[in-house]
């Protein structure tokens, strides 16, 4: 499976495993001991009432004080940055792309945070620890596990801070978007704030948009894709919770059959990138991801009858989940959808 798709479990490299195998995790012991026990619960003495949330894992935390010094993986600190709540550190891809802010960051100003990992397996459990963090946010694609935390060193992870999960897998996108609201509220966001209210109302009336320009172009059809080197991946919609509440606004998609044990792609060489119809392509967007004009470099791609018609759009794939991530996301779409014609 390339590194620009969903890959949970991937093993770590040899060079993390060194870490904790060896010096680096005598160096965690002191900061493991100072920030909490092996199941999770920070030490006593933070200021002010008690705080929980139960995440959709069904897990609770827990901290004796309302979370301060949060890290997050960098598309969900995006989305609580939007309610008001801000993050001393994320994972995940946060550097710029051609010189432009990487879309998974949002409204954030990622120099003013310190990364602990930008690559997938390579979380610096030293770098996290060294931040003594009160809470780790991240999504789950799927659950249990969460996104960009390495099995290998979750045990480490999970003693140094209580950690929450939100669900972003096969379920509709308006689940996580609710979801990650009530995290916000309890870590202190004004949901009745007028930025908030007024991004709401935004995403809603894009909504609308969306399903009015699908009910205009009944029978077009429109595909969700990755690619690298050697394959074109075709999303496997009801695993996406964006794509899953787009056909739930009407869009009628390529429906790709599901190539992994986790089913979120079918594999297609690009020999056979032409298996699909479609008459509107999303594109991939992430940093990870192959751009569309490297794509362009494969014959198969250039005749695709979409891609000859410049019939294509970006794809954001991690957008942050809160409505002022994802409305700009449904008026993009909406638009693309407008524009597109049914293709022979």
């Amino acid at each position: 499976m390339p590194a620009a798709v969903p890959a949970p479990r991937v093993p770590a490299g040899p060079s993390r495993r060194r870490l904790l195998a060896g010096g680096g995790a005598l160096a965690l012991a002191p900061l493991l001991a100072a920030c909490g026990g092996e199941d999770g619960k920070p030490a006593d003495g933070a200021a002010g009432g008690a705080w929980s949330f139960k995440d959709d894992r069904g897990v609770t935390a827990k901290t004796p004080g309302r979370p301060e010094r949060i890290v997050a993986y960098v598309s969900t600190a995006a989305a609580l940055h939007d309610y008001g709540v801000e993050v001393k550190g994320v994972f995940g891809p946060s550097k710029p792309v051609d010189g432009k802010p990487n879309p998974q960051a949002g409204a954030m100003d990622v120099r003013k945070l310190t990364s602990v990992g930008e690559q997938w397996g390579q979380f610096s459990v030293e770098k996290y620890a060294a931040l003594e963090p009160d809470l780790l946010v991240s999504n789950m694609f799927p659950a249990p596990d969460l996104w960009f935390v390495p099995q290998n060193s979750k045990k480490k992870i999970e003693a140094l801070a209580p950690t929450v999960g939100i669900d972003i897998a096969r379920t509709s996108l308006l689940n996580p978007l609710r979801r990650t609201a009530e995290l916000a509220e309890s870590l202190g966001a004004d949901l009745g704030a007028r930025s908030v209210k007024d991004a709401k109302a935004r995403f809603e009336k894009a909504a609308e948009t969306l399903r009015t320009a699908a009910r205009g172009r009944k029978g077009l059809k429109v595909m969700a894709v990755t690619g690298d080197t050697e394959q074109m991946y075709v999303a496997v919609p009801d695993s996406y919770s964006d794509l899953h509440y787009f056909k739930e606004l009407g869009v009628e998609f390529v429906e790709g059959r599901k190539s992994d044990e986790w089913g979120f792609w079918e594999f297609l060489s690009w020999e056979n990138a032409d298996k699909y119809h479609a008459d509107l392509i999303m594109v991939d967007n992430r940093a990870s991801s192959v751009p569309e004009d490297q794509l362009a470099k494969k014959p198969t791609w250039r005749r695709l009858p979409a891609v000859k018609a410049a019939q294509t759009t970006p794809w954001s794939m991690e957008e942050r989940f809160s409505y002022a991530g994802w409305a700009p996301v449904l008026e993009r779409l909406a638009a693309a959808v407008e524009k597109s014609r049914t293709l022979v």
